[in-house]
Formats: C-alpha cells, structure tokens, sequence
C-alpha cells in the first residue's frame, strides 16, 4: 500500500468514527426529544402513556433508526437500540421513582426491536444500492 492509499484509508476511518459518533447523538438525542415533546404536548409524565406516543413518537423513531442505519450502516441495529434504550432514563429524571426501572428497561428492550430492523433494513438497503448518502 503506498502513502497516497494510506492517507485516504486513514481519512476513511476517522470519517466513519466520526459518522458513528455523529450517529449515536442523533439516536441518543433523537430518543430524549421524542420522549419530551410527547409528554410535554400530551401532558403526561411518561410519554408512553400518551396515545401520542404510539401515533407518532414511536413511529418516527422507528423511521429515524431507518434513517441512521441507512447513513452508517456498519452495526445497523445500534441505532434502534440507542434510540429506544436513552428513553428509560426520561421518567427517572421526570421524578419517576426506581421501583419500575428494571421493567421499564425489558419493556424498552422489547421496543427497540421495530427500530433495530428498521436500522437493519436501511443498512441493506445502502449496501445494496451502493449508494453513499
């Protein structure tokens, strides 16, 4: 491998540490602003006591999983999991006590497989079309 091919392949992989960081924050804050927004507009505490939540919260996170794992389709199913497993922490800092926080956690496990699909799937979408976003 010459320097020219190194150079590019080192550029190669701080871009796409860069996009898995980039990623992780858009799942981890796209969870959080989901959780908030519904509860904020529904009222609720939890957001997932709200109609809202499963209209369109869920819905939309699981279109943002596609998304992510569409743009950075190394280990697709992260982006799901990510999105779904930040929002176990919202009731507790809503003042939720930790008596349910296991169960809540299963319950976010069970959730998050819709997501992680959809990130798989936009992951095979990208290798397949070959496309670079």
């Amino acid at each position: 491998m010459g320097l020219a091919t190194a150079g590019v392949a080192i550029k190669g992989e701080a871009a796409m540490k860069d996009n898995t960081r980039l990623a992780y924050a858009a799942a981890m804050i796209g969870g959080v602003l989901l959780w908030m927004v519904t509860a904020a507009v529904s009222g609720r505490m939890e957001a997932w006591d709200a109609p809202l939540y499963w209209k369109a919260a869920y819905p939309l996170g699981i279109a943002l999983a596609g998304f992510l794992g569409y743009w950075v389709p190394e280990k697709a199913w992260r982006w799901g999991l990510a999105l779904m497993l930040v929002q176990g922490v919202m009731p507790v800092l809503g003042g939720a006590g930790l008596g349910l926080f296991p169960l809540a956690l299963v319950m976010l496990g069970v959730l998050a497989l819709p997501p992680m699909a959809a990130a798989l799937l936009g992951s095979r979408i990208r290798r397949r079309t070959g496309a670079t976003p």
